[in-house]
């Protein structure tokens, strides 16, 4: 009878005593005490009042986290912010980012909800959707009317902390997506196991219009990649102004361009004005995981007050504890920088490579510019580097059909191209993640299902490697018809049992480079259905591109202990082959000298050994 009452009850709660007793909650069970206390100094200190009403300003916040003005994405974060702050009632955002408003903001950009709502088994992505989106104009619905009934005191507070409706009529998308869209439930996962932790379901009506209504503006989301790539790097307490330098000249141009290449990934600009929900979902699930791990270290701000003093704090033994470490002490995020890989590229590729993988831990293994274009040069550099690598190659798409000599040549070993180039850029840029060590394969690959096989300019994409068809890696020299690398392609035979085809047998997802290192392809043949990589998931057709390598590196994933073990098998190496250059040959004693070649294997049986007199 009690539990009935008490479900009345909960039938009858307004949404505003509900989100009180969820930012109660959260509180309590995300925050630790000292997180809790800092947290509310550094609100006290930002905020506004109106009405005796603590709240933060867009500039406000912007200013606090450090976000650049340059990037012009401040208003897209307020945004989201003033939705966010509503959780779990979409339908009464945007809202003043009062006091209990900032918790649900900081929980949630911060994953720490996952302390509490166990059954969200979906991550943010909708819920960010949804604080980005506008809505289709020719799609009315009432987004002013507020469940508990709104007041012109409201809206008040809302044109003084700058707020921009998240909600309000946007652009109209004039076309559909270029493939065909699943159906998206409405239901948001996270809202309903928010409400379920209170035992409040029954209550739940969402109020947002139908999200297949909405989008995103292309250019809001280029500014917030932008501002992403920024802050991927970003450690605990670290402030956003130390990496002011990515910020001005070609670094800038960078940054740009690196956001131009991953907002490909979700729509094409010439044609669609935004984003639609299947969009998003799709491509960050599969080609961009991590894309918003940067927002934890940066709105765990607000969980540290400066106005602590830690250095007063004692540990269990009763030693101080010291304070945080100063990051400008630790070691650049990239030790050096190569003709592919900068600090833009690095973020990108920590979008799917988790950072700690990354930052800090990267070494330039192998540089085709300064080692030689050769597979010789590569075997020495790379083959004994026991921990992930990281294979980066760009070029320039040839002419069809191809116009020099070599060129021809190149395209003379491949099958007729039928498929049409990806897209109108010149310059393509290709990688693979490759967890094992590298050696050279005879019969079979290499590699594992953690394999990555990448595009990273004009198109961010990630293509995930097969479980069953096991053609990752093959690194190969003659005899076989035509050596060189290859990912995702059955590995060559040998020129005996080669069959009747004297071209390439090249994968249906796959990218191969020639011996010499001065061409390679790569083939997407959709209509195949995928083979040791899986097709793309947004770009459904058949294509290839044929360039000319113009840079190709390889990066080590590792810190010291790495490097430490292949100098260890290098110096190994090194004292075999002095060992072997020792060998008493030419001494005056011909028939010992021959004995040793023969039991070498070196002459003997059809080996002449040439003459040795």
């Amino acid at each position: 009878m009690g539990q009935s009452q008490s479900n009345e009850g909960r039938r009858h709660a307004t949404t505003e005593q509900l989100s009180h007793e969820l930012a109660s909650k959260f509180a309590k069970r995300c925050f630790t005490p000292l997180e809790l206390y800092s947290f509310q100094d550094v609100f006290k200190s930002l905020a506004d009042y109106q009405d005796n009403i603590a709240y933060l300003k867009e500039d406000t916040i912007a200013r606090f986290l450090e976000i650049p003005d340059i990037l012009g994405v401040s208003s897209v974060v307020f945004q989201m912010l003033s939705y966010l702050g509503a959780f779990p009632f979409g339908k009464d955002a945007p809202v003043v980012l009062g006091f209990e408003q900032m918790i649900m903001v900081v929980v949630i950009m911060t994953e720490r909800y996952q302390r509490v709502l166990r059954k969200g088994n979906r991550d943010r992505t909708k819920l960010f959707f949804r604080s980005m989106a506008v809505y289709d104009r020719r799609e009315p619905h009432n987004e002013t009317e507020k469940a508990d009934g709104g007041t012109e005191i409201d809206k008040q507070k809302l044109e003084d902390a700058g707020t921009t409706r998240s909600h309000a009529a946007g652009f109209a998308v004039d076309e559909p997506v270029s493939y065909e869209e699943e159906e998206e439930e409405d239901d948001d996962d996270l809202a309903l196991a928010a409400l379920e932790s209170l035992d409040a379901i029954e209550v739940f009506q969402h109020g947002d219009a139908p999200i297949s209504q909405a989008s995103i503006p292309s250019d809001n989301l280029k500014k917030l990649i932008m501002l992403l790539l920024l802050i991927a790097p970003l450690g605990a307490q670290e402030s956003l102004a130390l990496h002011a330098e990515r910020l001005s000249g070609e670094q800038l141009e960078g940054l740009r361009k690196t956001a131009d290449n991953i907002l490909a990934a979700f729509v094409n600009v010439e044609k669609f004005p935004g984003v639609k929900i299947h969009q998003f979902n799709t491509v960050i699930s599969s080609s961009l995981p991590f894309l918003f791990n940067g927002f934890n270290p940066l709105f765990e701000h607000f969980l540290f007050s400066k106005n602590i003093d830690f250095t007063k704090r004692k540990d269990s033994t009763g030693a101080p504890v010291p304070p945080p470490l100063d990051p400008t002490a630790e070691q650049p995020l990239l030790a050096q920088t190569g003709e592919i890989l900068d600090l833009n590229v690095l973020s990108q590729l920590s979008f799917f490579i988790p950072g700690n993988s990354l930052f800090r831990r990267l070494r330039l293994l192998y540089s085709g510019s300064d080692a030689g274009f050769s597979m010789g040069s590569f075997e020495t550099k790379v083959f004994n580097w026991r921990a992930p690598t990281i294979l980066l190659v760009s070029g320039s798409r040839i002419a069809d059909p191809p116009i020099g000599g070599q060129e021809r040549a190149f395209s003379d070993t491949l099958p007729p191209k039928r498929f049409p180039d990806s897209s109108k850029s010149s310059r393509v840029v290709f990688g693979v993640y490759l967890g094992q060590p590298w050696r050279q394969t005879h019969k079979d690959c290499f590699g594992d299902a953690e394999t990555l096989l990448f595009q990273l300019e004009p198109v961010h994409e990630v293509f995930h490697a097969s479980s069953i068809n096991t053609d990752y890696v093959s690194y190969t020299k003659s005899p076989v018809p035509h050596p060189g690398i290859a990912f995702g392609s059955p590995h060559p035979k040998p020129k005996a049992t080669s069959g009747l085809s004297p071209l390439v047998n090249l994968g249906a997802v796959s990218l191969m480079l020639d011996s010499s290192f001065e061409f390679g392809v790569f083939t997407h043949n959709y209509t195949s259905g995928g083979g040791a990589f899986h097709n793309s998931v947004t770009r459904r057709r058949d294509w290839q591109d044929r360039f000319e390598i113009e840079s190709l590196e390889v990066w080590g994933c590792g810190g010291d202990a790495e490097a430490e073990q292949q100098r260890q098998r290098w110096a190994w190496e090194e004292k075999e082959a002095e060992a072997r250059r020792r060998i008493n040959i030419g001494k005056g004693d011909i028939e010992a000298d021959r004995a040793l070649l023969e039991m070498a294997g070196l002459i003997g049986g059809n080996r002449s050994g040439g003459s040795m007199s």
